[in-house]
């Protein structure tokens, strides 16, 4: 059954209604584990969208079981950013919006929702 959903090892992805979702299952407080985990998962088995120029919003959500762990979560979106890198966007400086958030969760994972940033509805958004 095809639930939409590409799955390797501890990292699986879907593409829809324009976002880019990944889940990485588990939690480890070393930043630096998630870039290699992601960017195998892609080199090996994506085969969704490439990358596109533009402005980008990026959302993640760690979710934990617990005590929250120690984690800085600049270093964690810094070490995620690095990892969709060349894969979702060119380069992490595409990114106009980022929201990086710490929850209690049923399972330890980390979500990463990728969007290309719709410029036309904020411009009429903010000109009211």
């Amino acid at each position: 059954m095809n639930d939409g959903w590409t799955h390797h090892g501890k990292v699986r992805a879907c593409e829809a209604n324009g976002e880019l979702t990944l889940e990485v299952d588990g939690l480890t407080t070393q930043a630096k584990y998630y870039k290699p985990l992601i960017y195998e998962f892609f080199r090996k088995v994506w085969r969704g969208s490439r990358p596109a120029w533009g402005e980008f919003e990026v959302d993640i959500v760690m979710d934990y079981v617990g005590e929250p762990p120690w984690m800085d979560l600049d270093n964690l979106a810094k070490a995620l950013l690095d990892a969709i890198k060349g894969y979702a966007f060119h380069d992490d400086a595409q990114v106009a919006r980022l929201l990086v958030e710490r929850r209690s969760g049923e399972r330890e994972r980390i979500i990463i929702v990728v969007r290309k940033r719709d410029t036309d509805v904020l411009r009429r958004t903010l000109e009211g």
